[in-house]
């Protein structure tokens, strides 16, 4: 079930979009996973004017994060010069060449201080490889296959962690990662999981 590892296992500092924080959210042990962790979490002040725009909506995400705020679990940084102007390169520009606020705040602050920025859309993954080669990417899904985050919840409370973010949050699985989502939370459940690929779904069903 283990994947190769796609995080370094140095400490280093991680760049969290919006999705990101709101799928460890819908974990239910986002504290046990950041506290697992060897990396700095940081996340823009963009991201976090995003999440509490959340609270209109009747969403939980904005206290939870403060709450991991609170604990240090998570940091918040801005954008410095550098950051603004790659920042406005990702929000200005015809629909199909641009990110939301959140997405491109994290690409550049990551892209001007040379972290990891976690993103799961695949858009936004792309104009990074487009524009931003030098930044490396990771996603939630890399933060759960840490080999420490499944030490300290266990398979199983990892497979109800990870089941609970695809169902609470609609978590996106990357395609090098189904395979293990799958194996983790097992046929049953993942024939039935609405933000799993329909194949994916009609394949889980045919093994049960």
């Amino acid at each position: 079930m283990a994947l190769p590892p796609s995080l370094s296992e140095e400490p280093s500092l991680l760049i969290a979009d919006t999705s990101v924080v709101i799928n460890l959210n819908a974990t239910g042990c986002a504290e046990t996973i950041l506290k697992a962790l060897p990396h700095r979490i940081a996340v823009v002040d963009v991201v976090v004017d995003e999440i509490e725009g959340g609270v209109r909506k009747g969403r939980q995400d904005a206290i939870k994060l403060a709450a991991l705020l609170d604990s240090r679990l998570i940091e918040v940084v801005k954008l410095g010069q550098q950051g603004l102007v790659h920042f406005e390169n990702l929000v200005v520009g015809p629909a199909g060449e641009t990110l939301d606020d959140g997405e491109a705040a994290t690409i550049a602050f990551a892209a001007d201080v040379g972290a990891r920025a976690l993103i799961d859309e695949r858009k936004a993954r792309r104009l990074v490889a487009e524009k931003y080669s030098a930044v490396h990417l990771g996603c939630t899904t890399d933060l759960l296959t840490h080999r420490e985050v499944e030490r300290a919840l266990g398979a199983s409370g990892l497979a109800v962690a990870v089941h609970a973010a695809l169902v609470g949050a609609r978590m996106r699985v990357l395609s090098h990662h189904m395979d293990w989502v799958v194996t983790l939370i097992g046929d049953a459940r993942a024939s039935v999981c609405p933000c799993l690929p329909e194949a994916i779904r009609r394949q889980a069903q045919a093994r049960l």
